[in-house]
Parts: structure tokens; sequence; C-alpha cells
């Protein structure tokens, strides 16, 4: 623990944004860092609270060691930290920017409103340890001779790659687009986390003996069953990129999108790319003068809000089906489980405009373009509301309501009558009965994060990640090393 009666004597201080006026005018991160005496004192008020739920199943799904390294912190030991951090987390200067934080829903000051700014302090140690330059890459003393494969550069298999390749594998990972991060690069917008962050781990795992094959789509340009002859074992780590259906009559008209393509055009245009060579869009999205509606309530419709407005978009509206949750949960019902509450993103604090309680019953146009999107109140079944219905100018519209499981193209195409799936109407992969054994229906193969869970968050990619390798690892060796 940190200082003893520190939770007493320092308020909770997080870290600060830069002007929504002057934030929305760049893609960059626009978070102010905290300097180092404030993280040390924000680590003080890590309490000895006897049963830390911050690490555990209800807080952290990566178990990071909260409470020790918020001592360490507060001991002004940041190699003592990273070194701690990193014992759990491939990547936390990654998690500590976009992590919604359940440890601080399940902190135990969170019952009073005031839990440690664990996401502040472990973005901190990140970026002070390679300030200090005490992240390096960890090569394997000794080769054992065998070699995986990893389809998919995301948190998953970026996390995987990493431990595979630190236990002496030959790690090969292969990416279908330009570069390596899957959505992490390109779905998460850059003033979210700028991508330099991927590449400087992408170079760390290439000194540990990462080997990374960008633009190879598997099932399109390489076969399965080439990397089952080829590799003693294949990871895969598709994600889950296919839209839910909304089932909103769209009547032919342009303007209309789901919400990825728009993201993924967006972070290419930052990152210097061919914006065109989107797969799934057929013209280039630009929001600038247009009035925007964003249908859903979730991260992703966020970050199509922030991109809008970054575009220069007159107006962003955002429709939830949900009714508006209340502003405080009822901690005695909730705690330490995360809560439905009223939050509000940075950006939809750059000025959107919220209607919750609203169903979107279809869109209207005029002369073949979106000119309005027609909308009703519901009842708390969800059920429309007779009479209630109205109309809010859209000249753009992105439907962003989350994944129903992996795109039905390249590696499940090919794999899919092979491959046994859940039974969840979303085309997971299914793997063996327990978490912590990632084999599937076909020998040597493996899958692990969104295209086994569904969708969910980086941190919950990164642990399958770690696992998987676990898991490959014991079964090429007869043991393993390599932490859960």
């Amino acid at each position: 623990m940190g200082k003893v009666t520190g939770f007493l004597e320092i308020d909770r201080q997080t870290q600060k944004y830069q002007p929504a006026s002057d934030r929305i005018r760049h893609f960059r991160e626009f978070v102010l860092p905290m300097p180092d005496q404030e993280i040390g004192r924000q680590a003080a008020r890590c309490m000895d609270c006897g049963v830390p739920f911050c690490h555990g199943p209800t807080g952290c799904p990566v178990h990071n060691q909260i409470p020790d390294w918020n001592d360490l912190v507060y001991a002004d030991d940041w190699e003592g930290a990273i070194r701690n951090l990193h014992s759990t987390n491939n990547f936390p200067e990654f998690t500590g920017r976009i992590c919604p934080a359940p440890c601080e829903e399940a902190c135990t000051l969170n019952l009073e409103d005031m839990p440690v700014s664990i996401k502040t302090i472990e973005q901190a140690i990140a970026d002070k340890a390679f300030k200090l330059g005490l992240v390096h890459s960890q090569p394997a003393k000794t080769a054992t001779g065998r070699r995986v494969a990893v389809i998919g550069s995301g948190p998953t298999g970026m996390a995987a790659a990493q431990q595979l390749g630190r236990a002496g594998h030959e790690v090969h990972v292969f990416e279908r687009e330009t570069r390596p991060g899957g959505l992490l690069r390109y779905g998460i917008p850059d003033f979210k986390m700028e991508k330099h962050l991927i590449d400087r781990r992408v170079e760390q795992m290439k000194g540990e003996g990462v080997t990374f094959f960008c633009g190879v789509e598997i099932g399109v340009d390489k076969k399965l069953e080439e990397l089952t002859a080829e590799y003693d074992a294949v990871l895969y780590c598709g994600g889950a990129e296919r839209p839910r259906e909304a089932g909103i009559p769209t009547n032919g008209l342009s303007g209309i999108y789901d919400a990825m393509p728009y993201l993924v055009q967006q972070n290419r245009r930052v990152g210097g790319e061919n914006v065109q060579s989107v797969a799934w869009a057929s013209s280039e999205i630009w929001a600038g003068a247009k009035h925007v509606v964003v249908v859903g309530g979730g991260d992703t419709a966020s970050d199509c809000v922030g991109t809008a407005f970054r575009q220069g978009a007159v107006k962003v509206t955002q429709l939830d089906i949900r009714p508006q949750p209340p502003k405080t949960e009822n901690k005695l019902e909730v705690w330490p489980y995360w809560a439905t509450k009223m939050r509000v993103s940075s950006s939809q604090a750059e000025g959107a405009n919220r209607e919750f309680q609203v169903a979107t019953l279809e869109f209207i146009g005029e002369d073949g373009h979106l000119t309005g999107v027609k909308c009703c109140e519901v009842d708390d079944r969800r059920k429309p509301v007779p009479g209630t219905e109205f109309v809010i100018r859209a000249d753009l519209a992105f439907i962003a309501i989350g994944f129903a499981g992996p795109l039905e193209r390249g590696f499940m195409a090919e794999a899919g009558d092979k491959l046994a799936k859940k039974a969840d109407n979303r085309g997971n992969v299914s793997v063996a009965a327990t978490d912590k054994d990632y084999r599937t229906s076909i020998d040597k193969l493996y899958a692990a994060g969104d295209v086994r869970r569904g969708q969910s968050l980086v941190v919950w990619a990164i642990r399958e990640g770690r696992q998987a390798a676990h898991a490959i690892d014991r079964d090429l060796m007869g043991m393993t090393t390599l932490p859960l």
C-alpha cells in the first residue's frame, strides 16, 4: 500500500484534457500528463483495504497487481513499478489510455465515489519507463525449435506472440493490413491512442525474434492448410469485425455507413495510408460541414462522434435506445461490479447532442441521398411509443451498435465448415471446455480474443493472448513457465 493515511489526506485527481475548442482541431492525444510528484500522491491514496477487488476478477481482467505498483510509485521506484506491471500486462501504455478502467469501479474508495486514479497511474508508469529507458527486448536465451504462426496482430495476437517469442519459439505474425496493430491501429482513433506506441512495441518484439508479415490475408493470400503444415501450432486472433445488423430501412440512400469503415478511413488518413484501400467502404467518407447522426451508445459510437467533430461536422447527434442512466449508482447493490450510470466520454463532451430512449425507425432522403433520420421514443421494454415520431436532420449517419463475430471471409470462409462454432448466433469460434485451453476442433489450431469470446475490451484481449500462449507452450513442450 501507499501512505497509511493517504486516502484520508489526499483528494482524487485525474489527468486533465486540452479544452474541447483546442483538441477538436487535431487528431493527436490531448491528455495533459500529470507531474510525477502528483502521480506519487495519487498512488499514496491506495489503502490497506484487505481484499483488493481492483485486481480480482471483478476489477482487472489481466490481474494487474495494482496495490503493489501503487506502493512502488509512492516509493519513487519506477523500475520496480514497470517490472511489476509488465508481469501481468504486456502493453500497459495501451490499457492506460483506452481501457474503461473497471478496476476503478471495483476500488474500495469508490464506495465514496473517490477511487484511486488507477488508470492515470498505469499510463504514467508505462510512459515513464520508456522515457527512462527501462523497457528493452527480452529475447529467449535458448530456442525451442518449435514454430508458431499467429493470425492477426491486434492486442491478442501481439500479446500471444510476445509471450511465445520469449519462451523461445519461432513466432511469425500474419496481418491482413499493411501495418501491425489490428483495430488498435485502425479502429481506435489517434486522439485516444497515437500509433507510434504500437510501432515502439513492434520494434521491441522484433528484437525478441517475432517476425511480422503484413499484407497477408490467411484464407486468401495463404491457406490455413499451408500454415498447419509448416508450423507446430497456429493461433487465430482475427477479432470480431462483422457489424451487428441494425434492421433499419435505408431506402437505398447514400450517406449511411457502418462505423468501422469510417474510423478505419480516418486512421489511414492520419497515418498517411491509402484511404480508398478500406475494403468495406465504396467511397471516401467525410463529415466536414455536415449534420451527423450516430446510432449507438457505446465506445465505437463515441469514437465516431469525436472523429466527426475533428472533421468539422456542423452538428453531431448520438441516439441511444437505452433509457438515460442515473447520475450515480446504488453502491450497496452494484459495487464492486461495473455500474450502469451516466457517463460522458471526452468526445461526447465536445458538444454532442445525446438522445436517450430513442429508436431509429428509418432513414429518409431526397434524390438518393440521406436528409434525415426518422425516430420515435420507446418505453422501458424498448417498444415504440405511438405518436412520438420525429425527424432529425442528417447528411451523414453511422451505425455503431456493436459487432456480431468474425468476418465471414478469408480464414473463416476457408475453415468455416471444419471449425466448431459457439451456439451464440455470432459465429464465434469454439475452443476446448476450459478457459485455459484454447484448442479448436482443427488439429494444431488455437483461437483467442474477440473471435472466441465476442466483442470485448483490450484488457480481455491481452489476457486471452497471454492465456493462449500459455496453453500453446504447454502443449508443445509438455510444461510451461509462462504466466496465465
